[in-house]
């Protein structure tokens, strides 16, 4: 049975110069235990696609489609419905640590109050809790560190609080937007071996949103590329990363610095800019700057089309094997 299933998903926002079109006519289903690494430039609609899961849009956002949870539908919850599954059934780690946590009260404060509100510990059992949680994630001396405040904390132990702080209340899913943007390379790499680590533990499934395919290979076992707000390939990790298909799938991984390519060769950026979601084409949105592009494909949208078993892309190209 599948954990998440979101179908013909489409996010709008109503701005003073127009409706932008953040997320369009995507779905998605992720099975219980398994991670779905979703990756693309900025603007691809990553962000919106996990807000709108989490029902935290901004005031002038609105959505269309389903989106179930444990066949439980979401889209029009209650908001006392809602708030009893947020931060309980699914949690989630934005993006910057380094001002996510609140500055004015300590680590215990943040931490215990979510065990009060959400399972009704009291204040001796909820910070026995974030003890043994905050010592999940590694942090050293926690029942003496629990009573700082975040500033006396680096960034990689910040993470590492929002992290516990994600999975006190045991969620069947993690959201992770971009954990590890704000860290060096060195930390990054023991966040994603962190997650993987407690995904085995506590038998959770992750979203990780991020546009670090080096992220996503380490902890990704499908993953889905994003771009104007549609799914352009989706595919099991290693299917992806040895035999992309579709031509922006292939500039991201061109754009990647690697270890096996010669010093002196220069990375292949992909040229041009995002689609302004203002006034997205009515073909293929990221035909303007395809070298490979087919005339249909200014005029066309391309659907979504078995490639291969597993393997899916929405390109004009020949998609089969």
């Amino acid at each position: 049975m599948a954990l998440l299933e979101v179908r013909n998903l489409k996010v709008r926002f109503r701005t003073g110069d127009g409706d932008v079109y953040a997320v369009n006519d995507l779905s998605l289903t992720l099975e219980q235990g398994k991670t779905l690494g979703i990756v693309g430039e900025s603007g691809s609609g990553k962000s919106q696609l996990v807000l709108a899961i989490m029902n935290l849009l901004a005031a002038n956002g609105s959505l269309e489609g389903s989106i179930r949870f444990r066949e439980q539908e979401l889209v029009g919850l209650p908001s006392a419905a809602m708030n009893r599954i947020r931060g309980s059934r699914i949690a989630m780690i934005f993006q910057d640590p380094m001002t996510c946590l609140n500055s004015y009260l300590t680590i215990e404060r943040q931490m215990t109050e979510v065990l009060q509100h959400h399972r009704g510990m009291d204040r001796g059992g909820a910070r026995r809790e974030a003890i043994r949680m905050l010592e999940a994630v590694h942090i050293p001396d926690a029942a003496r560190r629990i009573e700082r405040y975040p500033h006396e904390f680096s960034g990689g132990m910040r993470q590492r609080v929002m992290i516990a702080m994600a999975l006190l209340c045991r969620p069947d899913l993690l959201i992770a937007d971009e954990p590890t943007t704000a860290l060096d390379v060195t930390v990054q790499a023991q966040i994603v071996r962190l997650l993987n680590e407690l995904q085995q533990e506590f038998g959770m499934s992750i979203l990780m949103i991020t546009h670090d395919l080096g992220v996503i290979a380490g902890i990704s076992d499908q993953v889905m590329v994003l771009y104007g707000g549609r799914i352009c390939e989706l595919a099991p990790v290693d299917t992806l990363f040895h035999r992309p298909r579709h031509p922006y799938t292939r500039g991201l991984l061109n754009s990647v610095p690697r270890l096996d390519r010669d010093s002196s060769e220069r990375l292949q950026a992909i040229p041009g800019n995002p689609p302004n979601l203002l006034q997205l084409p009515p073909g293929c949105a990221f035909a303007d700057r395809c070298s490979e592009r087919l005339e249909q494909c200014a005029t066309d949208q391309p659907g979504l089309v078995e490639a291969e078993p597993g393997h899916r892309v929405a390109c004009h190209l020949e998609p089969g094997p």
